[in-house]
């Protein structure tokens, strides 16, 4: 099955996050949510279910005279096309560009340390973590 590629802006990540948390939800749900955080109004967020909705992020089902949303697009595979295309932009692709620029500014924990060796050590082997 292939995963489905939605780019998302900002505040459709927030919207998302809720979703995520939550589904399925109103919109008057997200606006609670949501309002006290963000200071968005009720129509800008129904602006951005509208807009996750037309890009196949979120699907809207009415019952009983409103409209629950619920996520179509995983939280993983989200996260995952997010950070590929921010690898790609920044550091043109390469992973170990990335986490030495990361390990240069910021220590790594013992525990993290580990964690990496953990993970080498099985893509090495042909494992996939």
């Amino acid at each position: 099955m292939s995963v489905q590629q939605v780019r998302l802006t900002d505040a459709e990540w927030q919207v998302m996050e809720c979703l995520w948390a939550g589904a399925p939800m109103s919109g008057r749900e997200v606006t609670q949510a949501l309002e006290p955080k963000t200071g968005w109004s009720r129509s800008t967020i129904l602006t951005l279910l509208s807009r996750l909705e037309a890009k196949g992020a979120v699907a809207g089902d009415s019952q009983g005279g409103k409209k629950l949303f619920l996520p179509l697009l995983r939280r993983e595979d989200a996260a995952l096309q997010e950070t590929e295309t921010f690898l790609d932009k920044v550091y043109h692709g390469s992973l170990s560009l990335m986490v030495s620029a990361l390990t240069q500014r910021q220590a790594l924990s013992p525990e993290e340390i580990h964690q990496l060796h953990q993970l080498l050590d099985g893509l090495e082997g042909g494992n996939r973590p």
